[in-house]
Parts: structure tokens; C-alpha cells; sequence
């Protein structure tokens, strides 16, 4: 156990390292030397994990889906709106999530690692076959089509935020977003419970951390 927590908290440094270079550089200024010494371990650790800067750059952009800070909802559709607002909330605040952005919209370098489009695009078309099937969403609606029309809508609006004020406007953004796009596709009654508010991401977030708490918390023999 010890042996696989080493390799686990190896694997983190790695990809954090990775992430801080990547966004700093680029993917094709960035180089082996530079990430291993920023992570701190030796070339045979990275490589233990990664075999080459493209597996790199893949670790980056898959870690991007993990540690979105789920919360179950009773609405389907409120916790693919919590995707989104946790996802606005962490992007100012997560080196990870900033890399991946600028590998998925590297155009010369893309085609060598993939980008995380493919994997939001699939979440995304889950939850709302989920919301679908329970009737929060209405019948002309297709899961897929919507997925990739959001998806682009995201693409915009995070560009323009970091454009216009470095990401501290990104949650106001996505939450207008939201309010736009919703109406054209939840049911009424699924529509008025849905929480879409700026601070919603920042909420869900501290409500995940909490939950995770009391997860690892040791349990107290009663007396």
C-alpha cells in the first residue's frame, strides 16, 4: 500500500508539474528537463508514468475530467449545470484545467495528444440523456447535438473571459450562458428548480469537499 501511495503522489507531482510548464510555455516549448525539475523526481519516476511529453500532455488533459466536485442532484439536469459552474469556478484557481485549455486549443500540436473536447462533449451527452429520460428535458431535444452546441458556446465564452478580465468574470459568463440555454431545452417544471446562479460553482465545490470529509473521517467506537 505504501509502495502504490508513492506512486500515486509521484504520478500527481508529475502531472501538476507538467500542467504548471505546459501553461507557461506551450507544448512545444516545453521540455522534459523543465517538468522533472519542477515536479522534483528523477527521469526514471516520470518515465514510470509517462514515456514521452505527447503521454504527458494526455495525462494532462484527462485529469482535467476528475475531481469535478459531483455532488448527486435529484435533477439530472441541475448536476450537468453543476459540471459547468464547478468548471467556471475552478479554471482561475486549477493549473490543471488552465493546461488543458491551451493543449486542446493547440492546432499544430493537437493532433499528437487529443484534447478533452471528445470527453466533455461524452459527459455532457449523459447527463442530458439522463434528464431526458426522466423528463426534465423536452422530446425534440437531442443529448448529442446539444452537447457539441454548448460545447462551443463554452469554448467562446471562456476565451472571451480570459480576453477580457483573465477568467475573474468566467462564473458570471457561464451562468448567462446557462440562462440562455436552458429555456430552449428543459421542460418548464424542470426549469424553475434549476440553480444556475455565479457563486452556484464555488457552492457545489464546498459542498463536495465537505461530503469527502466525512468520507475519511475515522469512525469513533461508541462508548
Amino acid at each position: 500500500m505504501a509502495r502504490q501511495e508513492r506512486a500515486v503522489r509521484t504520478r500527481c507531482a508529475v502531472i501538476r508539474a507538467a500542467a504548471e510548464v505546459f501553461a507557461e510555455r506551450g507544448y512545444a516549448a516545453a521540455t522534459i528537463a523543465e517538468i522533472l525539475d519542477r515536479a522534483g523526481v528523477t527521469k526514471g519516476a516520470l518515465y514510470f508514468h509517462f514515456d514521452s511529453k505527447e503521454a504527458l500532455a494526455r495525462g494532462v488533459i484527462e485529469a482535467q475530467i476528475t475531481g469535478s466536485g459531483h455532488v448527486p442532484r435529484e435533477l439530472k439536469l441541475q448536476e450537468w449545470v453543476d459540471v459547468g459552474m464547478v468548471l467556471a469556478y475552478r479554471i482561475p484557481r486549477d493549473v490543471v484545467l488552465l493546461a488543458g485549455i491551451r493543449l486542446s486549443a493547440d492546432l499544430h500540436s493537437r493532433r499528437l495528444f487529443g484534447s478533452a473536447w471528445p470527453a466533455w462533449i461524452e459527459l455532457s451527452t449523459t447527463y442530458l440523456g439522463l434528464a431526458k429520460d426522466r423528463g426534465e428535458v423536452l422530446p425534440h431535444v437531442v443529448p448529442t447535438e446539444t452537447a457539441e452546441c454548448f460545447l462551443g458556446a463554452w469554448l467562446g465564452t471562456q476565451m472571451f473571459s480570459e480576453a477580457t478580465s483573465n477568467w475573474s468574470d468566467l462564473s458570471q459568463r457561464v451562468s448567462v450562458l446557462f440562462n440562455h440555454i436552458l429555456p430552449a431545452i428543459a421542460t418548464p417544471a424542470a426549469l424553475i428548480r434549476l440553480d444556475t446562479a455565479p457563486d452556484r460553482g464555488a457552492r457545489v465545490v464546498k459542498e463536495a469537499q465537505g461530503l469527502r470529509q466525512a468520507e475519511n473521517a475515522p469512525e469513533h467506537a461508541e462508548v
